[in-house]
This record gives structure tokens, sequence and C-alpha cells, in this order.
């Protein structure tokens, strides 16, 4: 059993097959999926929605993402709004900083983050993090204004330390791994995933992003992501199939922060 933390099944490289993705997700043994629902922009707010449509074992967010942050308005995060309350919304994401692109002028990205946060405190949403190259700015502004709502989150396709996942996980956050953790050159990154505790651990593919070795180069999809758990396993000494479960279970209970708003 694996449960996919963050996909973007939404995005066009899988409308020719999306039923077909779907289908080798349940068929690898994904039992979950998370839709993020950041979409291509703040103007496809209900991208994770859509995917969940008719299905019952993929959970949606919703979200402004940091390379769009100079796009959002008033309407968008209207929108928000209203989307926060659907009962079938499990978390506010993703949003973050992004200092590697910076697509979205830094300051703008620093209101755009803090401005959802309103929203997801009052819906009871807990966050899913993007964070790339922007660990000490996003971290204080986790800690100083996120983390006494108690609710937590995901830090997505973590890339940071071992000190960040640490100040993260003091907010009450969760660390996911994608399947950047499997590339030759993840070595520091493999180091920071082995010492993550085990009840704090999650798996991603962020498909159609980050296809995993050997699959390096394709375009990614949940049924790859025990190729992640397979990676995990090898540098924690354990099975795919144990980390698996512990991932999976860690995913339920992410899920019951949202619905315990319901």
């Amino acid at each position: 059993m694996f449960a996919d933390s963050h996909t973007h099944l939404e995005f066009p490289d899988f409308d020719v097959d999306r039923d077909e993705v779907f289908a080798r997700a349940k068929a690898s043994g994904v039992e979950y999926i998370m839709a993020i629902g950041s979409g291509t922009g703040p103007h496809r707010l209900r991208a994770g929605l859509e995917m969940a449509e008719g299905r019952d074992w993929v959970f949606p967010t919703i979200g402004i993402h940091p390379h769009e942050a100079k796009l959002a308005t008033d309407e968008h995060f209207a929108e928000l709004e209203s989307l926060a309350a659907d009962p079938r919304v499990v978390a506010m994401g993703e949003l973050g900083l992004d200092y590697h692109y910076d697509h979205s002028p830094r300051e703008i990205q620093r209101e755009v983050f803090v401005r959802q946060f309103s929203l997801a405190a009052s819906y009871r949403l807990p966050l899913v993090i993007h964070c790339r190259e922007a660990w000490p700015d996003c971290l204080d502004i986790l800690e100083q204004r996120w983390n006494q709502t108690g609710l937590g989150g995901i830090l997505h396709c973590f890339s940071g330390t071992a000190e960040d996942a640490r100040r993260g996980m003091d907010c009450g956050f969760y660390v996911s791994f994608a399947g950047n953790i499997t590339f030759p050159k993840a070595a520091v990154l493999r180091e920071v995933a082995a010492g993550v505790p085990r009840d704090r651990l999650l798996i991603e593919t962020d498909c159609p992003f980050l296809a995993p070795v050997p699959k390096r180069g394709k375009r990614n999809e949940p049924s790859f992501v025990p190729l992640v758990a397979q990676q995990l396993a090898a540098i924690r000494g354990t099975t795919a199939e144990e980390v698996g479960e512990y991932t999976t279970a860690n995913f339920l209970k992410f899920l019951e922060i949202a619905k315990a708003r319901n």
C-alpha cells in the first residue's frame, strides 16, 4: 500500500491517458493520491477538485503557487475562500517561496504566501509547502506566522538540510521526499532522509516532474511512487513495503487534520 502525497494530474501531460494513469496507480498499490490545486496558475484553482471528482481515494488541495504569485488578484483570493469551504478540500497548497526561478518578485511571493495563511487558519486547513532555495525565509515565516495554529502541513519535495527538516517538524510538518532522492547527485538529500523519524515521513511523485531512477527522463506518474519507497528503504535498512505502510499511515493522519473541521 502506498500514498502519493503530491501530484499534478490536471497538467496537459496527462490529457491523452489520464484514466489509464489512475488505473496504473491502483494496480501498483497506490491507495491514496493528493491532487494539488494550484494548477497552472490562479485561474485553475479548482484543478485538484476536478481530479477528485468521482474518485473518493483522491484528495484535493487549493492554493496559489509562488511561481504565479504576481498573477494573484483579490478575485482569486475570493475564489480561494469559496473553495476552502468545500468539505473535500484537505489542505491549502501548494504555496510558499521559490528563490531559484524568481518567476514572481520575492516580496510578492512572501505577501501571497502569508495572505493564504489567514484563509487556511480560518478553515482549519494544513499547508502544503513549496520551498526552493528559500529555506531561511520560509521557515522564519512558518515559525512566526503559522506555528501557533497547530495545523502543520507538509514540506513537499523536500530539498533542504537536516536542520531545515527539524525546524519544519518542530512546526508540526511532515517531510515528503520525491523522485529526486534517487538521482545520483542526491547523496546529501539521502542522508537527510535517513534521519527523518518514520512518523514524519511521506513520499510523493510531484508528477509529471522528477521521475525517479530508472524512469528518469520520462513523464512521472503515481505508479512510480513505489520507486521512491524503494530508495528510502535502501537508505533506512528496511523494505519498500514497510516504507509504504508507515508513510501511508502518516498520510492518513495528515488527512485527519482537515477532516476534523467537518
